[in-house]
């Protein structure tokens, strides 16, 4: 049986590529033990998706990894530009090397195309921008290269504005909005026809952004603050103004924003996520609520493992009593129909 198609709001290859140098992206098409290669993909119905590109810190400054509260201190922006750089490269290399297997898609109509013909549909997003500068010089540069959608922050503060820290439980309002120049990035943005994604934004920032943007409020991934009272998950003040804003939440699959506990466990069934998903469902509508898996970048639940494992997840909605049309929604015909609305 062919499993369901999926596109899927956030992953983080490029860095893992990236981080074991991996120039050519040579893992993603022979096999690789993370969470993302093409087999896995194919596999599990994965489309499409978000591929983040995201510049670490330095290792000695990252914290506990299983900690309740984590908090990053700032980058610094050589460092930032030059792992951005790379990343995009590696997804350029990638695309030109394996047309048939992976396509960064700069429009929706190209989204579907690709599907079509059988490659994943990449869509370049920048998570925290330390690496473009005030003047957004890069971001014109980026843009061109095919950037159609980013993160003005990661959960550390940049000169566009304040990420959240990883804590549980807490609120997600921990400090200021964004700053100048994070409001004219908002602005061109807008002008370019790149998504804002509001992930990992502190509540004031998320405001700043509803209030500057003309365009529908993006969650490409996290979860119901209701439910997992995490710093990175959105309140309910929050998940209304995304529906009256008609923008869209795409569901992270990190355990630590599933769970009632907050714990990192991959002891973590399909359960934990349809509870959001209803949740989302109930305060969004059938239209807004998409997936937004995280892999590579969070701890998965044990069930799903993978992007391999995606049909898991499908079943575990179709268990649930959603009806097929609902469940095309949530895995793909959501994402695109909002793209078509921000990106073209």
């Amino acid at each position: 049986m062919t499993p369901m198609a999926i596109f899927d709001g956030h992953n983080d290859l490029l860095n893992d590529l990236w981080a074991a140098g991996d120039r050519m992206g040579a893992g993603f098409f022979a096999g690789r033990a993370g969470d993302i290669d093409l087999a896995k993909c194919r596999a599990g119905g994965f489309a499409g998706g978000f591929f983040a590109i995201w510049a670490p810190g330095r290792p000695e400054d990252a914290p506990d990894p299983m900690a309740l509260e984590r908090v990053f201190p700032a980058i610094a922006p050589d460092r930032a530009r030059a792992a951005t750089l790379e990343m995009a490269a590696i997804l350029l290399r990638m695309a030109r090397a394996r047309p048939d297997a992976i396509r960064i898609c700069t429009t929706a109509d190209e989204i579907v195309t690709a599907r079509a013909q059988g490659a994943i549909a990449a869509v370049m997003h920048i998570e925290g921008c330390e690496g473009i500068g005030p003047d957004l010089e890069e971001l014109h540069l980026y843009h061109a290269a095919g950037l159609r959608s980013l993160g003005p922050v990661w959960s550390r503060d940049n000169i566009f504005g304040h990420g959240v820290p990883f804590r549980f439980p807490a609120s997600p309002d921990t400090g200021p909005g964004l700053t100048q120049a994070g409001q004219r990035l908002v602005r061109e943005c807008d002008a370019l026809g790149i998504l804002v994604d509001l992930s990992h934004l502190n509540e004031a920032g998320f405001w700043d952004v509803a209030r500057i943007s003309q365009k529908p409020l993006v969650v490409t991934h996290s979860a119901a603050h209701a439910l997992t009272p995490a710093t990175r998950n959105l309140t309910d003040r929050q998940l209304d103004a995304i529906a009256e804003r008609d923008g869209i939440v795409g569901l992270n699959f990190g355990v630590q924003f599933l769970r009632a506990d907050g714990i990192k466990n991959p002891d973590t069934g399909p359960e934990d996520l349809i509870r959001h998903l209803d949740y989302l469902l109930a305060r969004l509508g059938e239209r807004r609520v998409a997936l937004g898996s995280d892999f590579d970048g969070a701890m998965m639940p044990g069930f799903m493992g993978s992007a391999a494992g995606l049909p898991k997840l499908v079943e575990a909605m179709r268990a649930r009593g959603y009806g097929e049309d609902l469940i095309r929604r949530i895995c793909w015909d959501n994402w695109i129909d909002l793209l078509r609305r921000v990106i073209g």
